[in-house]
């Protein structure tokens, strides 16, 4: 661990720039969803317990660089001195002569970060005066931990720096997950395209024991060894792809679990009439037929998995689990984790915005380990790839 926590630092009397996260969904000027802002509460309150005064730095939105008013942070005030207890004072144009009138325990939120080009072009300029408005810098933005931006990594060079507690949460359920894991170790990655998980396929397979493949990518790699799926999601020009990756794992040691089976119909639509079908390389459905999800015999084959891992990594549903019954594969196997989990026999650690959404319907998101907040940061770390927001607090 590289990186210091707040417990390294010292925070009485100080000024403590806080990257937070706090981009909800909002409704008539309403916070929707408070998650990400209560998942930033134990942060401010412990900067605060220790006689430091929370300056917040955050974006909302994709501004693209200029000032946008539905983009404004000051709707959430309301939402914040909710969560946190106390007032908050946002603050449009901040400087340090301002903030330092302010009380020493304030909480002070300073406008959208990406009202200005110079927060995503990193400029310099705007990380100096960022660096003048606190005396300690403190990230708890690991959802943004891959951006190369002003306030999430060229201000971290310039003062202290430390990790918030999500961010500090988010980096050991992770290196716990990747670095430094329990064996035998598995990944579930679903969703629907290989396209979009290259990197992490091409990562993973050379870490982990067991991958477990679902949705459509599932699809994918069983055209690529022969089956025909009919009309069902796939990728055709990506079969060389598939069967690179199946060798990298062979040659790894990493066993590739795909559905042995799978739920098919000729209707996308919440209750549409399916069957059981096999899927292998000799499959052959009509030219109408779609897999829409893993099937009983996949699932029972998954639970056998979960039942020898001690660490399981989980992005991607297995199927269309938005609409029944093609959620049945995603919320039988993610109970199956949440079970082994809650007796202290499986590490659960999931990511992405899908597969929260799926361990929600499944009502099981409580029961693992730990769910990132995180979907691009998320992945990127789990790519293998580094994370500048991250790097930074290595100092």
């Amino acid at each position: 661990m590289g990186w210091k926590t707040l417990d390294n630092m010292d925070l009485n009397g100080k000024r403590v720039l806080t990257r937070v996260d706090i981009n909800v969904p909002m409704e008539d000027g309403h916070v929707t969803d408070a998650t990400r802002i209560e998942r930033i509460v134990p942060t401010i309150t412990d900067i605060r317990k220790q006689g430091g005064s929370p300056v917040l730095l955050a974006h909302f939105g994709r501004p693209k660089g200029q000032f946008v008013p539905e983009m404004s942070l000051a709707p959430l005030v309301p939402a914040l001195e909710a969560a946190f207890g106390c007032t908050v004072t946002f603050v449009e144009r901040p400087s340090r002569e301002w903030i330092d009138a302010q009380p020493k325990d304030a909480v002070i939120l300073v406008e959208n970060t990406r009202f200005t080009p110079m927060e995503e072009a990193n400029d310099p300029a705007m990380a100096g005066f960022l660096a003048t408005l606190g005396d300690v810098y403190c990230n708890d933005a690991f959802s943004a931990a891959h951006r190369a931006h002003a306030s999430t990594a060229g201000v971290a060079h310039l003062l202290p720096s430390c990790a918030g507690r999500l961010m500090q949460a988010e980096l050991r359920a992770l290196e716990a997950a990747l670095s430094n894991p329990k064996r035998p170790v598995g990944a579930v990655v679903g969703g629907a395209k290989v396209s979009s998980k290259l990197d992490l396929l091409m990562n993973l397979v050379e870490k982990i024991d067991v991958l477990i493949i679902g949705g459509g990518m599932a699809n994918t790699f069983i055209a690529a060894q022969g089956g025909d799926l009919g009309a069902s999601l796939q990728e055709a020009d990506l079969h060389d792809t598939a069967r690179d990756i199946m060798d990298k794992a062979a040659s790894a040691g990493c066993r590739i679990v795909l559905p042995v089976d799978g739920r098919v119909s000729r209707e996308f639509k919440a209750g549409a009439t399916s069957e059981m079908v096999a899927l292998n390389a000799h499959t052959k459905l009509a030219s109408d037929q779609m897999v829409l999800d893993a099937g009983d015999e996949a699932i029972e084959a998954v639970e056998a998995e979960f039942a020898v891992l001690k660490t399981l990594i989980w992005n991607g549903p297995f199927g269309a689990f938005e609409i029944a019954p093609f959620d049945t594969a995603t919320v039988a196997a993610a109970k199956a984790a949440a079970t082994r989990t809650n007796a202290g026999q499986l590490i659960t650690v999931a990511g992405g915005g899908d597969t929260v959404a799926a361990l929600n319907q499944a009502g099981v998101a409580d029961d693992f380990t730990y769910i990132s907040t995180a979907g691009g940061a998320f992945l990127e770390w789990m790519e293998g790839k580094e994370l500048p927001g991250v790097a930074a607090l290595m100092q």
